[in-house]
């Protein structure tokens, strides 16, 4: 394996986020901080419990998960989009780097920069609400899985895309409504029993149960479903970059 091809990859993904650490990471903390003053401090002590749990602490895994999702997909498909845009694609093709190499070096970035950005958030959730975390290795485990594997779907929009609209088009239009409809703000047990079914058909859902599980040993779900439509959800997206490397599309023409 080309280790100093993939670090070349990686440390230039990285250092773009250190060039621009307002937008990559200022940014998303401030708008997530404002969930948290509005719904955790302000309206959360008139709520009533959530799950035995006060509603500011319930929201602060959902807002989490949330933000690395939403980075996640951000962060790959624009730091594989800019090659394309650019032309500088066609070097890093021909140089003595594999297809897995390059994956490795711009999802490796992606998720490292969000796992981040969550465990930051994290930290800022502390100063308007108080949580705990009942399982912090599964806590990291889900933050890591999540992370890799949206990374590796905003990969594939990046590919996909063939200009800034569609590379906006699926986080804005897709990824932020199904977070949103996915309990982050809500147990879906609150819901009547129709769309309680129906969001068993977000994958979100599982996502930010999971999380959720890990911080306070509750969830919607059953955690090792959780796991495996999370497992599952990786393995399609590894698929799909299979395919797209070995036929080229939107990458060779």
């Amino acid at each position: 394996m080309n280790l100093y091809g993939v670090r070349a990859i990686y440390m230039f993904e990285m250092a773009r986020m250190w060039r621009t650490k307002m937008q990559s990471i200022g940014t998303p903390v401030l708008a997530t901080s404002l969930y948290f003053v509005v719904f955790g401090a302000a309206i959360g002590p008139r709520m009533a419990e959530v799950d035995g749990l006060s509603y500011g602490a319930f929201i602060v895994p959902g807002l989490v998960m949330m933000t690395l999702l939403t980075q996640s997909v951000s962060n790959a498909s624009f730091g594989i989009y800019m090659p394309k845009f650019s032309g500088t694609i066609y070097e890093i093709l021909s140089a003595p780097v594999s297809y897995p190499e390059i994956l490795m070096g711009y999802v490796g970035a992606a998720a490292t920069k969000s796992a981040l950005l969550g465990l930051i958030i994290m930290g800022t959730a502390h100063l308007f609400v108080d949580y705990e975390i009942a399982h912090p290795f599964w806590m990291l485990g889900f933050l890591v899985l999540t992370a890799i594997s949206f990374s590796l779907f905003g990969f594939i929009i990046g590919v996909w895309a063939d200009g800034f609209e569609k590379l906006q088009l699926v986080p804005m239009m897709v990824i932020m409504p199904l977070t949103f409809l996915g309990g982050t703000f809500y147990s879906i047990n609150m819901l009547p029993p129709f769309w309680q079914n129906v969001s068993l058909f977000n994958p979100v859902v599982y996502l930010v149960s999971g999380f959720r599980w890990s911080f306070y040993g509750v969830s919607d779900v059953n955690i090792a479903v959780s796991l495996g439509m999370t497992l599952v959800f990786l393995a399609v997206c590894v698929a799909v970059i299979a395919w797209i490397f070995k036929t080229g599309y939107r990458l060779r023409a």
